[in-house]
C-alpha cells in the first residue's frame, strides 16, 4: 500500500544529485576580474592579445588566479579588488598605447569561482541582479525631436526620388527642421506634386502657398504618424542596446522603457561606469555612397588638393584615403539581415547583406545607372566612418542581396555582421542619471537575503518538528530539498536573481510547507476516524492531493499574471514565485511520500506513527502518540 517502486526512488535520487550538482556553483561566490574586449570592429581579441595581457600582468608583478580567452573577450580573475584595479591599469597601458583612440575596452567585472570540473558540466551560478551583484545603472533620455528630424530627412530623399520617377520638375527640395519644402515654377506642377505626395506618403500633410513668382509646397509629418515614429524610435533603441550588450557578452542586462521617452539600462557586475558608457555607445551603421572620381577628388586622395564641395574623405582598412560623395544612397535602415560568409570564387571572408524591398529597388536603380563606377560601403562606429570596400559596379544588382568584402578576416567579417545586425540608434540618447552600486553593497544585500531565507527555514522547521514529530522532520527535509531544487533550476535557466526574487524565495518556503501541513492534518483526520496507520498514510496523501493542486494552480495563475504584465522587480519576484510553486509540488508530495514510504512502508504490523498528538474529538482520548 505504502511502497514506492524502484523507478520512483531512482527519480528522487537523480533529482537530488542533479539539483545538488547545479546548485553547488552558487556556494563558491564571485571573484573580482578584468575583462578585455574589442572597441573596434576591425580589431580582434585572439591568442596574441591574450599573450599581451599575460605579459603585462607578469611585468607588473601580478599573478591572476586564472586568465583565459572566453569567446570574444579575455577574462582574468584575481584574489582581491586591489589586485584587480592594479591589473586593469597595467593591461590598459599595455594594449592601448593611444589612450585617445583605444582599440580595446578594459573593464572591471566579477566572475564565478566555480572549479573547472563544474564549469565543464555547464554548471553555473545564478545571475545576480544589480542590487545583489553590484554594477551600473543608467537612465537615458531619447531625443524624440531628433527622431522626427531624421525621418523628415529620409522622406525628403524619397520625395526627390519619386518626383524624378514621375517626371515632375521642381526648383529644389530642402528640409527646414521637421518640414520639407519643395519649390515649383507654377501652381499646376505644385498641385500634381501635392497629389503624388498625398497618395504615396500617407505620413505627410502637404500644403501649397505662393512665394514670390514660385509656389512652395510644405510637407509636414502628421501628429499621429509622429507619435508612431517616436514609439518606433524608442523600441529600436532598446533593441539596439539589447543586441549590442547581449552579443558582446558584457553582462546580463536589464533594459526597459520608463515613461514615454526614457530607457533604463542596468549592467550587473560591471563596475566601471566610463567603460559601461563606452559599451552603450558602440553602435554601428552602414552607408552606401558613390565614390567621387573627378579630377579634384583624385588630387584630394593624394593630398595635393582640398576635398571637393559635396564630397568627404574617409580611410579604408589599409589607411588609403577614399573621396566619397555626401549623398547617401542607402543606410542601415534598409538592412534586414547581415551574416558572415565566404566568396564562392575566391573563398575570402565576406558579409552578406539582405535589403528590404525599398532598399533593393534603390540599389538596383543606382547600380544600373552607374556601371563601371565605384561605389563605397562605409561602416560608421562611434561617429567615425571607415570604407569597408569600394568595388567597381560591373552590372546591375537586383534581388536585394549584396555581398561586401575587403581583405577581411573571418573574425572581422563576423564582427562586422554583428554590428550591422545590431543596427544604429534611431535617435540620439543622453544619460541623465547614472549610479554605481559597489560589490560591497551587493554582498551586504546577499548576506541579508540569505539570513532571511535561512531563519525563515529554521523557524518553519522547528515548528513542524515540534508539532508533527517525525512527519515534521520529513516535511522539513522535503522543504530543504525544495529550496535546493529551486536554486538548481534558477541556475540551470540562468535566471536573474534580485532582492525581490530572494523575498519570493522566502515566501515560497512558507507556501511550500502548506502542502505538507495539508497532508499531515489529513493523516491525523484519518487516524481520528479509526483508520489503521498504513491506511491513514495512504488516504492522507491521496485525498490531500486534490486540495494541493487547487491551491497551487490558483496561486500559479496569479504568478503568471505578474510575470506577463509586470516589469523589473515585479518580474524578478514572479519568476522565483512561479518556479517555487512547481518545485514545491514535487518536493512536498512526491519526495516527502517517498521518505514516508521508505520509513513506514515495509512495516506490515504498524501500530503507531510519529505525527504528534492525535485527539479523538468525542472522547478526548489519545488515539496515537509519537
Amino acid at each position: 500500500m505504502n511502497r514506492y517502486p524502484v523507478w520512483k526512488y531512482a527519480i528522487i535520487l537523480v533529482a537530488l544529485v542533479v539539483s545538488g550538482l547545479y546548485a553547488l556553483p552558487n556556494l563558491f561566490g564571485e571573484a573580482p576580474a578584468v575583462q578585455v574586449s574589442t572597441a573596434k570592429s576591425s580589431v580582434k581579441v585572439d591568442a596574441a592579445t591574450l599573450a599581451k595581457v599575460e605579459q603585462a600582468l607578469k611585468s607588473a608583478g601580478l599573478t591572476p588566479d586564472a586568465v583565459a580567452l572566453d569567446g570574444a573577450s579575455i577574462k582574468a580573475r584575481f584574489a582581491d579588488a586591489d589586485t584587480q584595479l592594479k591589473a586593469k591599469d597595467a593591461v590598459q597601458k599595455a594594449i592601448n598605447p593611444d589612450s585617445a583612440d583605444p582599440s580595446y575596452i578594459v573593464a572591471l567585472n566579477l566572475l564565478s569561482r566555480s572549479p573547472a570540473w563544474l564549469t565543464s558540466l555547464r554548471a553555473s551560478p545564478m545571475y545576480l541582479g544589480l542590487d545583489l551583484r553590484g554594477g551600473v545603472h543608467f537612465m537615458l533620455q531619447v531625443d524624440m525631436q531628433a527622431a522626427l528630424t531624421k525621418r523628415a530627412e529620409s522622406l525628403a530623399g524619397d520625395i526627390r526620388t519619386i518626383l524624378r520617377e514621375k517626371n515632375v520638375r521642381h526648383s529644389g527640395i530642402a528640409r527646414n527642421g521637421q518640414a520639407i519644402e519643395i519649390r515649383f515654377r507654377d501652381a499646376a506642377t505644385a498641385q500634381a506634386a501635392q497629389r503624388i505626395i498625398q497618395d504615396q506618403f500617407t505620413d505627410l500633410d502637404a500644403v501649397s502657398a505662393p512665394e514670390g513668382q514660385d509656389v512652395k509646397l510644405v510637407a509636414t509629418i502628421k501628429q499621429v504618424s509622429g507619435k508612431t515614429i517616436q514609439d518606433q524610435a524608442l523600441k529600436q533603441n532598446i533593441t539596439t542596446l539589447h543586441n549590442r550588450i547581449n552579443e558582446l557578452g558584457v553582462a546580463e542586462p536589464v533594459i526597459q522603457q520608463q515613461g514615454l521617452d526614457r530607457i533604463v539600462v542596468q549592467l550587473p557586475g560591471v563596475q566601471d561606469t566610463a567603460k559601461a558608457k563606452d559599451i552603450l555607445g558602440r553602435t554601428a551603421t552602414l552607408e552606401v555612397r558613390l565614390v567621387d572620381e573627378g579630377t579634384e577628388a583624385r588630387a584630394a586622395e593624394t593630398g595635393t588638393a582640398p576635398v571637393p564641395f559635396g564630397s568627404e574623405r574617409y580611410l579604408d582598412r589599409e589607411g588609403i584615403p577614399v573621396i566619397v560623395k555626401k549623398q547617401v544612397i542607402l543606410t542601415g535602415e534598409n538592412l534586414t539581415d547581415a551574416q558572415p560568409g565566404f566568396d564562392g570564387q575566391t573563398q575570402e571572408p565576406t558579409v552578406n547583406l539582405s535589403l528590404d524591398a525599398k532598399g533593393a529597388r534603390i540599389f538596383r536603380d543606382v547600380t544600373r545607372e552607374n556601371i563601371n563606377k565605384r561605389m563605397a560601403i562605409l561602416l560608421f562606429e562611434k561617429g567615425k566612418g571607415e570604407v569597408v570596400t569600394a568595388p567597381v559596379i560591373r552590372s546591375e544588382i537586383s534581388g536585394g542581396r549584396v555581398q561586401i568584402s575587403g581583405r577581411m578576416t573571418t573574425v572581422e567579417a563576423a564582427d562586422t555582421a554583428l554590428l550591422l545586425r545590431a543596427g544604429s540608434l534611431a535617435a540620439p540618447m543622453e544619460i541623465i542619471e547614472e549610479r554605481t552600486i559597489g560589490p560591497s553593497l551587493g554582498a551586504e544585500n546577499i548576506a541579508k537575503g540569505f539570513l532571511s531565507v535561512t531563519w525563515g527555514f529554521v523557524a518553519v522547521a522547528i515548528f513542524m518538528c515540534a508539532y508533527y514529530m517525525l512527519f515534521g522532520v520529513i516535511s522539513s527535509l522535503a522543504l530543504a530539498f525544495n529550496l535546493l531544487l529551486l536554486v538548481a533550476v534558477l541556475s540551470m535557466l540562468q535566471a536573474t536573481l534580485t532582492l525581490p526574487g530572494m523575498a519570493a524565495m522566502a515566501l515560497v518556503l512558507g507556501m511550500a510547507i502548506d502542502a505538507n501541513v495539508l497532508i499531515n492534518e489529513r493523516v491525523r483526520e484519518e487516524l481520528r476516524n479509526g483508520a489503521s496507520p498504513q491506511a491513514a498514510i495512504h488516504a492522507g496523501y491521496d485525498r490531500a492531493w486534490a486540495t494541493i493542486i487547487d491551491s497551487n494552480v490558483t496561486t500559479l495563475i496569479a504568478g503568471l499574471a505578474l510575470l506577463a504584465f509586470g516589469s523589473g522587480p515585479v518580474r524578478g519576484f514572479a519568476v522565483v514565485h512561479c518556479l517555487g510553486i512547481v518545485t514545491s509540488m514535487f518536493s512536498g508530495v512526491f519526495f516527502s511520500r517517498g521518505l514516508v514510504n521508505l520509513w513506514y512502508g515495509r512495516q506490515k504490523k504498524l501500530k503507531t506513527v510519529s505525527i504528534g498528538t492525535v485527539w479523538r474529538p468525542d472522547s478526548g482520548t489519545v488515539v496515537t502518540t509519537p
